[in-house]
This record gives C-alpha cells, structure tokens and sequence, in this order.
C-alpha cells in the first residue's frame, strides 16, 4: 500500500530514536519470552488516521530489534477501528503486543506517526464539515505545503478527514502561476495560454490557471484546454461574480473554480456559498496540529 519513500521514512525515524545503541533504558527490562500488551488511547476527541500504516512502523522496528511486535485496530461494534472514524478521548482505538522493551522502543515512533496523520484528519474533517453546510457540492483541496517527506501521509490523512487532493507535485498536474505569467499583459493573456499549452505533456492530469483579477478570468475562459482556474485571493463578492461570469459563457461543468488564499475555519463557509466548486487549504498540512495520544499498559 504505501511506497517505498514512505517505508524509507519510517526507517529514518527508527534510525533517529534508535541511533546506533538502540534503547538504553528499555533494554533494562528486556524480557523477549514475556509479551505484554498496551492501548493506544487518545487523549482528546478526534479523526483516526494511521492505523492502516501501524502494522508497517512496527515491523521495521521489529527487524532491528529482533523482536515480534503485533498491532491491531481495537474493536468497535461488529468491526475494527479504521482510519476515517470518529474516536473519543479515553476509548483504546488499538492494542500493541510484543516484548515489554520492544513496545517501549516503537512507542514514540508509532504515536507519532499516528498523531500527526490524526491531526491532519481531523482538521481536514473540520474544513470539510463546514464548507458543505454553505455548500454541499463543494470539495476542499490540500496543497504542496507539506511536510518534506510526508507528502504521501499528509495527503492520505486529508482524504481519510474528508478533504480531496491537489496534484501530488510538480510532476503531475500544470498549475500556471502569477509568477509564471509576471510580465504578461492581461490583453495577451489568452494567446500566450494558447501557445504554452501547445506543448503541454500528455502525462499531465489537467490544466490550471492563477488569476488574481476578474479581467484575466475573462481572457482564460477563452483558451479550451484550462480544466481549472485558481481565483487568488479573490473577496466572496468577486469569487460570485466569477462564478457568474464563468456560467454566462456557458462553462459550468467544464471549466471548475478554485477559490485559494487566506482561507480558514471563520470564512470558509462564506467562500463555499459563493458557489465555487473548489477551496484549496494550505492549513489542512501546514497547521495541523498533532492529535494527542498516548500508549497505556
């Protein structure tokens, strides 16, 4: 399920915890026949996300330390906690098994991979929820601003909290930008679009445009081969008048609004009325903070 970037990485915070020593302390009470068994347990109301890569963290940890080590989403009803669920403070969401110094080795590592990703979701969720009340259609989209080497598991966690992903990088997706375009008359705009795009890559997922001003809206809804146009920084007046622009030309359904700058938890719902059909959130990855949980015996 995960790629090899993603195994590398945890691999990399075994490494960091572990160093060449391993646990010092733990080691103390090594007792490899004994097995003992803890819960994970958060410590506040939330979204889980992580479950599904548990399993993963703790067999990296258990090839270096020669230990078995289990991990298994508790029970919930007739099934098992998933990633995506609702959890309340207090209510073990998984259980660990394994040697007692083993367990105590992959504790911090294993919570927190689950903290942050849980984080993520559940503020995801939070975005989500209230742009669908103004607007049930809209989607809430992440962005690049991720952490580095995370960008697998912080745009996994925005789906498992609800949300929908931007391209995954520079790779996949063209974005136009204001800085690609700085210099370029408004008047120009559609022609030098049209010109840029007769190179674009097959490979590419769709096309985008920033514009930061309704009179380059105009001049992008010309060019046939602009799947989405990025409105920055627009007031919610100007992103209704977008939307109404962009209908009067006959291009609902085909030509998708993104409304991207400044957003937050207080205006995010004003945006989404406007009928925009998109928001991108950079705050989803770049100001999650961790969900708490803890390991208890």
């Amino acid at each position: 399920m995960w790629s090899e970037q993603t195994i590398q990485l945890i691999q990399a915070a075994r490494d960091e915890d572990l160093g060449q020593s391993g646990d010092v302390t733990s080691i103390l009470f090594d007792e490899p026949r004994v097995e003992v068994e803890a819960r994970v347990v958060p410590r506040a109301d939330g979204v889980i996300c992580g479950l599904a890569l548990g399993a993963d963290i703790c067999a990296v940890f258990a090839k270096r330390l020669d230990r078995e080590l289990k991990f298994e989403s508790a029970k919930r009803g007739v099934g098992r906690f998933e990633d995506g669920q609702p959890i309340a403070a207090g209510k073990s969401i998984a259980t660990l098994r394994g040697p007692k110094a083993a367990v105590l080795a992959v504790e911090r590592t294993l919570l927190n991979f689950l903290g942050r990703m849980s984080g993520v979701a559940t503020l995801t969720h939070r975005y989500v929820q209230t742009a669908r009340q103004a607007n049930p259609d809209v989607r809430v989209l992440d962005t690049r601003k991720t952490l580095p080497g995370w960008r697998e598991l912080d745009k996994y966690a925005v789906r498992i909290g609800g949300g929908t992903n931007h391209r995954v990088g520079l790779y996949d997706a063209i974005l136009i930008k204001d800085n690609h375009l700085a210099g370029i008359p408004t008047e120009r705009l559609a022609d030098t679009l049209l010109d840029l795009l007769k190179r674009k890559p097959d490979s590419a997922k769709f096309v985008e445009v920033e514009v930061d001003r309704l009179e380059q809206l105009a001049e992008v809804c010309k060019v046939d081969d602009v799947d989405i146009v990025l409105l920055d920084n627009f007031s919610p007046g100007e992103m209704r008048k977008a939307v109404e622009y962009r209908d009067s030309r006959g291009l609902c359904g085909k030509l998708a609004l993104e409304a991207s700058g400044k957003v937050s938890l207080a205006n995010i719902a004003d945006i989404a009325a406007t009928g925009i059909d998109r928001i991108s959130v950079g705050a989803l990855t770049h100001s999650a903070v961790a969900l708490d949980l803890g390991l208890d015996f």
